[in-house]
């Protein structure tokens, strides 16, 4: 119960997100262009902050990093073994991402208000090797229906490149002068409430129907498997209480909204992908606090 109150105000400005969208008078070009804000300019600045304030010792982070990796690679084979259940190969190609795929706004949000700015440093970590690691592996499985150049969009990724800041700048040593560190924590606020605003305005109802095992399978590693994983892994490695935290924060949130974005860029079965992110977001709101309430 103390888990659900701590995260119940973050649900709730997804909640806010989602009734704003059906009742209130802005247009999908303004939502698409609150997305746009929040993933170009104000979450890169929060990590970046969050990274660059708080001393990361490589060596004490690499444990940490190990351990989202292996969660991670867990997430994707049993994606992989949900072709047993027959499914299409367009909508199997397209939909595999959301049983390993996570959303970093929620991640974000979450890891802050677990731990403050440390909390923010290890979920920055997270990202740096589970986006690129796994939009890598979203990518292989629809490239058959697109030419589209991975490695180029990586690079181009400014929750990576923010990251990579960040730590450049924590292994230099240099602080971030205080008029800065104050512009910065103010976006960094922004980030947190319109990120997860925009979550909800992103929840869909699909008309996609069919091949419910195979929805069951991805929904199943998303939030069943890779949660148990990390809190094995996290009681085996005997990460440090936040850490071990984090590792499950990552391991249990819904899939990413940028999953849709995928599948309908390179002519894939984007309602379906809609289906799933939807009833993960959803189902993550009783997912978290679950899992979050196993660690010690």
């Amino acid at each position: 119960m103390d888990t659900l109150l701590l995260l119940l105000p973050d649900l709730a400005l997804i909640a806010t997100g989602a009734l704003l969208y059906r009742a209130g008078p802005w247009s999908d070009d303004f939502w698409a262009g609150l997305e746009k804000l929040v993933y170009l300019v104000l979450f890169p600045a929060l990590l970046f902050a969050a990274v660059a304030r708080n001393r990361i010792d490589p060596q004490a982070a690499a444990p940490f990093a190990a351990a989202v990796l292996a969660v991670l690679a867990l997430g994707i084979a049993l994606g992989r073994a949900g072709r047993w259940w027959g499914v299409d190969e367009r909508r199997f190609a397209s939909a595999v991402q959301c049983a390993f795929r996570f959303n970093s706004y929620v991640a974000l949000a979450l890891a802050q208000r677990l731990g403050g700015d440390a909390g923010v440093a290890l979920c920055a970590i997270v990202v740096a090797v589970a986006v690129p690691i796994g939009n890598l592996a979203a990518v292989w499985h629809l490239a058959r229906h697109s030419g589209a150049g991975v490695g180029r969009e990586l690079v181009r990724n400014p929750l990576i490149l923010a990251t990579v800041a960040g730590l450049a700048a924590n292994l230099a040593g240099a602080s971030i002068p205080q008029p800065v560190d104050g512009y910065l924590s103010r976006m960094g606020s922004a980030a947190i409430a319109l990120g997860l605003i925009a979550v909800g305005a992103g929840l869909r109802p699909s008309p996609a129907t069919g091949d419910a095992p195979f929805a069951a399978h991805a929904i199943a590693v998303k939030l069943v498997a890779m949660p148990a994983a990390a809190l094995a892994i996290a009681h085996a490695m005997a990460l440090p209480a936040l850490a071990a935290q984090v590792l499950v924060l990552f391991a249990a949130m819904p899939s990413a909204s940028a999953c849709y974005i995928l599948a309908a860029r390179m002519g894939g079965d984007g309602p379906y992908v809609a289906r799933l992110i939807t009833t993960t977001t959803l189902a993550s709101a009783a997912a978290i606090p679950f899992w979050l309430s196993w660690v010690r």
